[in-house]
């Protein structure tokens, strides 16, 4: 058994043969998932687990050179606007395109994790860097 980093079998594995500039989505409950595209679904119940935890956790056992939100975001989820913030002070390139352009964008993830966030916009795509 794991004793440090994600214990998620199936997120460990992802993250683990991520390559540089392979991305994986972590999306709250209602985000549309392609069907080609592996889901993860760690949604407990409404609310839990949260999007800023689950992005909390990956971010400490991924590798990430460049993140993906929402535009809408900034507007109508205040939470989720401080965490791009967060992260491109911590040197994280931070991109926002439209929703629509957003959904577009998770059909080249390696993988949507699913989380049981029910707030608007509470969505980001990771883009993996390299660790050298």
């Amino acid at each position: 058994m794991k004793k440090h980093g994600i214990l998620n079998s199936d997120i460990a594995r992802v993250l683990a043969q991520l390559g540089h500039t392979d991305s994986i989505v972590i999306a709250d409950c209602g985000l549309p998932i392609p069907d080609h595209v592996e889901r993860i679904d760690l949604a407990l119940k409404l609310g839990q687990p949260s999007f800023v935890d689950t992005l909390q956790e990956i971010l400490a056992d991924m590798q990430v050179e460049r993140a993906v939100f929402a535009t809408e975001c900034l507007a109508k989820n205040p939470t989720v606007a401080a965490q791009a913030e967060a992260m491109q002070s911590s040197g994280i390139s931070i991109d926002f395109v439209s929703h629509e352009d957003f959904k577009q964008l998770c059909h080249k993830a390696k993988a949507v994790i699913r989380t049981g966030e029910a707030s608007p916009y509470a969505n980001i795509i990771l883009h993996a860097g390299v660790i050298f």
